[in-house]
């Protein structure tokens, strides 16, 4: 009888695994697939075909898929090939304390992608992907003006303290913070807008809020000070790369696909920088009805708009800015390469740009699914993300070290006795 093998079965969303099958025929054609249902009741699938070698065994470190989801030798592939069986669905894990994705692995006849064979099944095995390591703790925060959830590491500490923001998705997102707290960091997960008593929109972006919220962490007995990280996706890189320009408590900032200029109003006590030029009629609805916004907002390069730019050079911590070049919804790679060249321009060394091929603008923690395209609150039209799925994986996983490396450089004690 086929077995599955996998270690470890109980990991962090992040850890790799090693799955095998055992005791096929020799050279037997099989289906491997793996299902996630998540808290909504909505299921994830992945489908792979696999031929078993002479001995009836598949190392999936070793053997290649020769269809389904992807073909070649990826180790993790049926984690990051899931796709929603209903469209348009992003996979976001809401309780990450206490509950992991539970994710079904299992062996097949070959025909089971063309048509349903209750007989079909050979083997399952069930795998726990964890957001959070045991002992991490998950703290609720309304303290002044600020909301949030502070999630601290098992031990005493203090631990390098950072502020996880997200974009237009709005309310409060929870994962990567927990998943920084496993990896050793204090991580604030910060709400701006459209939560609880904070303001509906986020066309106004007062920074006195965010330094508000800086000064909390670095009040915590358990967070080393005396500076803190950024990690900050989309609109929240806008938000992170102006707290690096406004507030000399932020030593290290991760931009993950974000905008250096203004849209809407960003406001820092006496300073305001404006809108650049945004023309909606420039958005584009392909043929699948999926919107593009990237071609709505004006040139920065152009004069008209050099009122809106970030004075990135002010910076006086260490900016690391992340990229998919297959991004859909902003020019990234454009505003990033910009925003290197203004620092530059100004004697300044203290940015890096990494730069994905073929990644998309959701870059996540290693092994999620790509989101190509999925409904967003504030948007009617479903959003285009892009990305290809192998290259989005793999900017994914090289990207995730990459974050960590930097912020534990720039936000170790050795580093922050410099500052």
């Amino acid at each position: 009888m086929a077995q599955i093998i996998v270690h470890p079965k109980i990991a962090l969303i992040d850890e790799p695994l090693h799955i095998r099958v055992t005791s096929l025929l020799p050279n037997q054609m099989v289906v491997l697939q793996a299902k996630l249902t998540n808290e909504k009741g909505e299921d994830f699938y992945s489908q792979v075909f696999y031929k078993a070698d002479e001995s009836g065994e598949i190392d999936l470190e070793h053997a290649a898929a020769l269809g389904g989801d992807y073909v070649g030798i990826h180790p993790m592939g049926l984690f990051w090939s899931l796709k929603p069986k209903k469209i348009l669905t992003r996979l976001l894990k809401q309780d990450v304390i206490n509950s992991p994705f539970l994710v079904q692995l299992s062996v097949h006849d070959s025909n089971i992608i063309f048509k349903e064979s209750p007989g079909s099944l050979k083997a399952s095995e069930t795998v726990e992907r964890w957001y959070s390591a045991p002992g991490v703790q998950r703290i609720q925060i309304r303290e002044g003006r600020i909301r949030g959830v502070l999630f601290l590491p098992p031990g005493e500490g203090p631990f390098p303290g950072v502020i996880d923001l997200f974009g237009h998705i709005g309310g409060l997102t929870e994962f990567r913070a927990s998943l920084l707290a496993s990896r050793g960091f204090a991580a604030l997960a910060l709400a701006y807008f459209a939560y609880e008593d904070l303001p509906k929109t986020a066309e106004v972006v007062d920074i006195e809020y965010f330094e508000e919220a800086a000064n909390f962490l670095l009040s915590h007995p358990k967070v080393l000070g005396p500076r803190i990280g950024i990690v900050s996706i989309s609109q929240g890189a806008q938000i992170g790369l102006s707290m690096a320009v406004f507030l000399e408590q932020v030593a290290a900032t991760v931009c993950i696909n974000g905008f250096f200029f203004s849209v809407g109003c960003i406001k820092y006590k006496n300073e305001n920088i404006h809108s650049l030029n945004i023309f909606p009629e420039r958005a584009r609805i392909n043929d699948l009805g999926l919107l593009e916004i990237r071609s709505i907002f004006g040139s920065p390069r152009e004069e008209a708009n050099k009122h809106a730019l970030l004075p990135v050079e002010r910076a006086q911590g260490h900016i690391l800015f992340i990229v998919g070049e297959k991004d859909y919804n902003l020019n990234s790679k454009c505003y990033a390469e910009q925003a290197m060249e203004q620092l530059r321009r100004h004697g300044k060394s203290n940015g890096t740009l990494l730069s994905y091929p073929g990644a998309g603008h959701l870059i996540e923690p290693p092994y999620s699914p790509l989101c190509l395209a999925s409904q967003t609150p504030s948007i009617l039209r479903p959003v285009l993300w892009g990305g290809e799925t192998i290259p989005h994986a793999e900017a994914q996983e090289h990207s995730w070290k990459e974050i960590l490396k930097f912020l534990r450089h720039h936000l170790s004690p050795a580093s922050s006795s410099k500052l």
